[in-house]
């Protein structure tokens, strides 16, 4: 059976870190960015089975990365999840209005996380 690939897109290396060991124990191999430009790329190179995009990242940011993912055939259906240590509402609707699936909010809780992820085993 082939594991799923998740793409994390986050410039924090804690929070890299950190996303990429729960996603491991969930059940997924990773791939890492730590820019929008380079998460980009990679997602178009790999077509991973799922994005977990940092909204706040340097240059582009996540969201207006997410709404360029989304516009491409070749990604649009790749299911986005923002990250973000915000959590304010607006933020999350801005998300959503990018096309993002989820939201959540750092520091992670590992058990939301864990559900979060696991949607995207299927």
């Amino acid at each position: 059976m082939t594991r799923k690939i998740a793409l994390i897109v986050d410039d924090n290396e804690a929070n890299l870190i950190l996303a990429r060991d729960i996603l491991r124990v969930v059940g997924f191999d990773t791939l890492e960015e730590k820019d929008a430009e380079s998460g980009i790329e990679t997602a178009i190179r790999e077509k991973p089975d799922f994005i977990l995009m940092d909204i706040r990242l340097p240059g582009m940011n996540g969201l207006e990365a997410t709404a360029i993912l989304k516009s491409n055939p070749e990604t649009a259906s790749i299911p986005v999840v923002a990250i973000s240590a915000s959590v304010f509402s607006e933020n999350r609707q801005k998300a959503i209005s990018a096309g993002c699936e989820g939201f959540l909010e750092k520091p992670f809780r590992f058990d939301e996380f864990k559900a979060v992820a696991s949607k995207y085993l299927d």
